[in-house]
């Protein structure tokens, strides 16, 4: 929650423009097929590595979960080191510090807190979490008075019908889906959670709701403020548009922002770690990494390797191409989740005590998911 909207509202506004609103209700909408999917599997099978498991259980075929697993791997990974960039513009707000000394420090700290405990992980994101949505709320404070005079919502959400103007709202929807991974991940700590049939479907479905509402406010408050040319170049776009929009220096802001790259980053690494964990325990994977310390009850060897992984990629690539990748693996994931899904609802459509949803929609989702990455490819071998 946050986090990839303060590290890339520019990029999807040099993307989408004026219509960058749009493009994170598309990207929503692209989500909400998966949400849905990802809510009934997560109370029908409430275990770690749960994409892996889904597709186990949906086809029997252990290459396939592993694959899968391992591709949830690849997005805590890849997104971790888009946030350790994006957390790099914030930073150096404060610090000119070398990019690879605060990568190197920001990871060190998170990984501590990850092996640390799943409790003392959980009330930091909490905190975290809560500190990153209210810099997005007083984002959209200090811009209301822009808002109000500007006329903006019409023009954002009913975009002129040429085709360069709906590629860019696509490709900017594209990068805004990154902004919502994130809600899949619940199910990954579904063994650390109460009554996890329950619960787990309310926060995957809440978590999308208000990231939407959020996302779309914050998009509209930052258009009023700043010309979409100015906002696509920022790295820090956020204290931006607080500093253009109330003549201060935006200090408040760049450390929430920090904040909420924090929360985003330390999610992902619990997530991948404990992934690797439950494949581990599966069998699907070499058994050393299953191992938990007996003190701290954390996976320390699987956060180790997770760790070691971010770190080459986030002082390798750069942090658009990291977004677009993770998006791309993620959107494939979704595919399968939602053909996982489907197989499942088909054998065993009603089960006790387990809240169901229309067979349309896991079906909606695989082809929405599939084809928005055959969109995205194709746009890549034409550029």
């Amino acid at each position: 929650m946050g986090a990839g909207i303060y590290v890339l509202l520019g990029e999807v506004v040099g993307s989408a423009g004026v219509h960058a609103p749009l493009a994170f209700l598309l990207a929503a909408v692209l989500a909400g097929f998966s949400a849905f999917s990802y809510a009934e599997l997560s109370a029908r099978f409430p275990l770690s590595a749960g994409e892996a498991v889904y597709t186990q259980r949906a086809f029997g075929k252990r290459w396939l979960a592993t694959l899968v697993g391992l591709l949830i791997v690849s997005i805590g990974v890849v997104s971790t080191a888009t946030l350790l960039n994006g957390f790099v513009g914030y930073l150096q707000l404060f610090w000119p510090l070398p990019e690879w000394v605060i990568i190197v420090s920001v990871l060190g700290l998170l990984s501590g807190v990850s092996m640390w405990g799943i409790s003392q992980s959980a009330w930091l994101a909490a905190i975290t979490t809560l500190i990153g949505i209210v810099g997005l709320l007083l984002i959209v404070a200090v811009a209301l008075p822009s808002m109000q005079a500007g006329g903006l919502l019409r023009q954002a959400l009913l975009p002129a019908p040429e085709l360069l103007t709906l590629s860019g709202i696509l490709g900017g929807a594209f990068i805004a889906f990154y902004a919502y991974i994130g809600f899949e991940d619940i199910v990954n700590v579904a063994e650390e959670v109460r009554e996890p049939s329950r619960n787990l479907p309310r926060a995957v479905l809440l978590a999308l709701l208000i990231s939407t509402l959020l996302y779309m406010l914050v998009a509209l408050a930052a258009l009023s403020v700043l010309p979409p040319g100015q906002l696509a170049r920022s790295s820090a776009p956020l204290a931006l548009v607080f500093q253009q929009a109330t003549g201060s220096e935006p200090v408040a802001i760049s450390l929430i922002g920090l904040v909420a790259v924090i929360n985003g980053a330390l999610i992902q690494i619990i997530m991948a770690s404990r992934v690797l964990y439950g494949m581990a325990a599966q069998g699907w994977l070499p058994a050393p990494l299953a191992w938990v310390n007996p003190r701290t009850r954390t996976p320390l060897r699987s956060t180790v390797l997770v760790s070691g992984v971010i770190l080459l990629l986030a002082l390798w690539l750069p942090l658009l191409t990291l977004a677009e990748l993770t998006s791309l693996i993620t959107l494939v994931v979704f595919s399968l989740v939602n053909l996982a899904l489907w197989r499942i609802k088909v054998r065993d459509p009603r089960p006790v005590g387990i809240a169901v949803f229309p067979l349309w929609l896991p079906v909606a989702g695989a082809l929405f998911s599939l084809a928005f990455v055959l969109l995205q490819l194709w746009q890549r071998v034409v550029a």
